[in-house]
């Protein structure tokens, strides 16, 4: 994750720009914020992933060996099941996290009385709990759950389906780096455009502000928030910072299936 902040950083701007009335520009990003700036959220970002990656990929494999026992194989059906399933349990247990990647990396965008200064990971947690109450850290759970289960399935059920499709198309061998990379892209694309209107709707949740004079919030649940910006602002808002956005997932996908492919060839090699 430490490789991804900078286009996870740019696409919440970009996405969140629009409900703010501003065109977003990478230039005036760091004329504006300097550019470190795309490294907002760091902290938190990393914090997130400890929770997010590790609770997804233990509890796949976990329940697939468990559901492989009960029904005596493993089809693509059910790892789109268990994919759904371990991706929205992990990303409710990181919610939290995500809440305050979301804040740290836009905060130094809004008008300076509306800023929360953040100093770090620590402060958000400690702020919104006392400004705000615990349940705060779940605001914007909902698309988050939907789009990290989506994840699920897109990005790791559809892996295995591609690296076979690529090795036979492209004669690579399965299970290599050319063929994981290409299959990383690939799934790290289709997962993208699926789950950018969810991502778009959780920044907008989760960054939202009371209106000072009625207490209320503007964007409610997943649905009302898809209804309200297209309706205002057309569908193609949700779209809003596409590129970087998949610039993170893709670049996000092959890094980590790359590695964990090294890890399990150095294994394999060297360990049994």
């Amino acid at each position: 994750w430490a490789i991804i902040p900078p286009a996870n950083t740019v696409a919440v701007r970009m996405n969140l720009a629009s409900m703010q009335g501003k065109k977003f520009s990478f230039s005036g990003m760091v004329k504006e914020s300097g550019l470190m700036s795309v490294y907002d959220g760091l902290s938190a970002g990393v914090l997130r992933q400890v929770f997010y990656a590790s609770s997804r990929f233990g509890l796949f494999e976990t329940f697939r060996d468990k559901l492989h026992e009960i029904r005596g194989k493993t089809d693509f059906a059910s790892r789109v099941g268990v994919g759904a399933v371990t991706g929205g349990i992990a990303a409710y247990i990181s919610c939290p996290m995500e809440v305050a990647v979301v804040r740290m990396s836009n905060d130094s965008t809004l008008p300076p009385k509306e800023r929360r200064n953040y100093k770090g990971v620590t402060d958000v947690a400690q702020r919104i709990i006392k400004e705000e109450g615990v349940a705060a850290f779940w605001r914007g759970s909902t698309p988050f759950v939907t789009r990290a289960m989506m994840v699920g399935v897109f990005q790791v059920a559809t892996l295995d389906q591609f690296k076979g499709m690529y090795a036979s198309m492209l004669n690579q061998k399965k299970n290599s780096i050319p063929n994981v990379f290409c299959a990383a892209m690939t799934s790290g694309l289709i997962y993208s455009i699926a789950t950018m209107p969810l991502e778009a709707s959780k920044n907008r949740m989760a960054s939202q502000k009371a209106d000072p004079k009625t207490g209320k919030l503007p964007y409610k649940t997943v649905f009302q928030t898809l209804s309200k910006v297209s309706s205002e602002e057309g569908f193609l808002a949700l779209y809003h910072g596409f590129l970087p956005y998949y610039g993170r997932c893709g670049g996000h996908t092959v890094t980590m299936f790359i590695i964990v492919q090294m890890l399990r060839d150095y294994y394999t090699k060297f360990a049994l």
